[in-house]
């Protein structure tokens, strides 16, 4: 059942989005050649914990720590770890966070010093992809509407999206229907209206969006190897427009 959400509790959660901006912005500060992915978790953490939040990924389902942490051709859910940051990496880092029972949940995809033109290309893309489905996030716009601003200028600039993952609805639980694919033809799935809450994240290969799981069980890596882009906001839509829920 897809929910609305009441003016009190989009204030909630603007307060959980901005919790999530917050933690995004400090660790987008601190990457750096050397760094192992594990402080950057921490970091996170002390954070979200400061704000009077908690952190919405620990322990879901059992993954072990705060952020996701996927770095080059790892896609989605990424462990932090002891893995040091190297010049020329890319690294995609996802944070959710629970405020006074509701939830916010944002990525971003960050260079770790110099990186080539192709990385370069491949995050400018997709995050301009998750904000061509942004613009969709309208009442009377239908959800295949978003699927298909992000597919078709992804698609357009060369590179593919991935579908075995795909967005989500978010309030009182962090994944709550409906699902919202980044990919998928214009006009189809729910009317949106004012109250719904989203996630959209469109997770963008420079190759084939075709996906495997490593052993842990967790990490998501593109088959062929190649790099991999993730960018996300929670998003409301307000008096029939788009609001992004998780920006400072």
């Amino acid at each position: 059942m897809i929910t609305h959400k009441s003016s009190r509790e989009l204030e909630l959660m603007r307060r959980a989005g901005r919790i999530v901006a917050e933690a995004l912005d400090i660790m987008k500060g601190a990457i750096r050649p050397g760094l192992a992915t594990l402080e950057l978790d921490r970091l996170a953490e002390k954070h979200i914990r400061r704000e009077g939040g908690i952190p919405a990924f620990k322990g879901y389902r059992g993954f072990p720590a705060s952020i996701c942490a996927s770095v080059n051709e790892e896609v989605v859910h990424g462990i932090p770890g002891l893995r040091r940051l190297k010049e020329g990496d890319i690294i995609s880092i996802d944070v959710g966070v629970q405020y006074q029972g509701y939830f916010g949940d944002a990525a971003a995809t960050f260079p770790v010093g110099q990186i080539e033109e192709e990385a370069e290309c491949l995050i400018r893309v997709t995050r301009r992809a998750l904000e061509a489905g942004i613009q969709q996030t309208r009442e009377g716009n239908f959800l295949s509407d978003i699927s298909n601003a992000v597919q078709t200028y992804a698609e357009s600039r060369g590179f593919s999206v991935v579908r075995n993952y795909v967005g989500h609805g978010i309030g009182s639980e962090m994944h709550e229907e409906p699902q919202v694919p980044n990919f998928g033809p214009p006009g189809r799935g729910p009317k949106l209206s004012s109250g719904m809450t989203l996630a959209i994240e469109p997770m963008v290969n420079a190759g084939t969006w075709q996906v495997d799981t490593l052993a842990d069980e967790w990490t998501v890596v593109t088959q062929d190897g190649r790099l991999s882009a993730h960018f996300e906001h929670t998003v409301a839509i307000v008096k029939g427009c788009p609001e992004v829920l998780t920006v400072l």
